[in-house]
């Protein structure tokens, strides 16, 4: 058990280690974003913004905004240069928020109002 529990924080604070940005909740649902998330994940990040700003897509200019955040964040607090790329990126999930659509016969039906959170990491070309 301890060994487990170890094996967990290192995992833990290995991800914390490496420059990300996270935007915790995205007013539009989690399969929508994970297209654009599919265009870009390890791609150069002066690629995948220029990939986000020609996507016709919704979800492209935030997708755009935490790549650019990430790469901010590599640069300032990790001391990583210029030549990034998108290492991971994933999309989970968020919450729902649900609204009620009246029909007929005092019948409501629901309307799910989905979210989702985006998770960038960043990381150097090693060659």
């Amino acid at each position: 058990m301890p060994n487990r529990q170890k094996r967990k924080a290192e995992q833990k604070q290995q991800l914390l280690a490496q420059p990300r940005a996270v935007s915790p909740s995205l007013r539009m649902s989690a399969s929508k974003v994970r297209r654009i998330a599919d265009l870009v994940r390890g791609v150069p990040v002066a690629k995948a913004l220029s990939i986000c700003d020609f996507v016709p897509h919704r979800a492209a200019p935030e997708v755009r905004a935490i790549v650019q955040q990430a790469a901010a964040n590599a640069v300032e607090n990790c001391g990583l240069d210029e030549d990034l790329y998108v290492s991971e990126i994933f999309v989970d999930e968020g919450f729902t928020i649900p609204r009620i659509r009246p029909r007929a016969q005092g019948r409501a039906y629901r309307i799910r109002k989905r979210t989702c959170r985006l998770t960038v990491v960043v990381a150097e070309r090693e060659e």
